[in-house]
């Protein structure tokens, strides 16, 4: 048996798992764009606190200023997490997950202050939650053993 054999045998043997792989690293990119663009969502909070109009009476209601520096924060950890994704490493799932899940919370108290954006931002990371906890390749799962 060649080499060319055995790599043939691994890639149809796979169990289709490419397109899992395909999808973390779409989750990723999804990840790098989201930080990026709530630190830009924290910069704006923080430095005009007129930009955003808050719903009145709602439960979850903070100081702008305060959640401009939790969405610069955030915005930063999630970036970088999501490019530690493209090293295909265990921890940086485990991270990225996590950070999701954070995300997740943090634009949920965000609804009165950019309700469509914050359900956009739930969205993404539910799908980015999803595409994390698939799994990799039996490659990943090896390599994490």
């Amino acid at each position: 048996m060649t080499t060319a054999d055995i790599r043939r045998d691994d890639l149809d043997h796979s169990g289709g798992s490419g397109w899992r792989t395909g999808w973390t690293a779409f989750a990723a990119v999804l990840m790098v764009f989201g930080g990026v663009m709530a630190i830009f969502q924290g910069i704006a909070a923080i430095a005009k606190d007129e930009v955003f109009v808050a719903t009145r009476n709602y439960v979850y209601k903070f100081d702008l200023t305060a959640w401009g520096w939790i969405h610069l924060v955030l915005g930063v950890l999630v970036a970088l997490a999501g490019a530690a994704l493209f090293t295909g490493a265990l921890w940086a799932r485990i991270v990225g997950i996590v950070m999701a899940a954070l995300v997740m919370l943090a634009n949920f108290m965000w609804i009165p202050y950019y309700p469509f954006w914050a359900l956009t931002l739930i969205a993404i990371n539910v799908f980015v939650i999803w595409a994390l906890c698939t799994g990799g390749t039996r490659r990943d799962r090896a390599r994490a053993h």
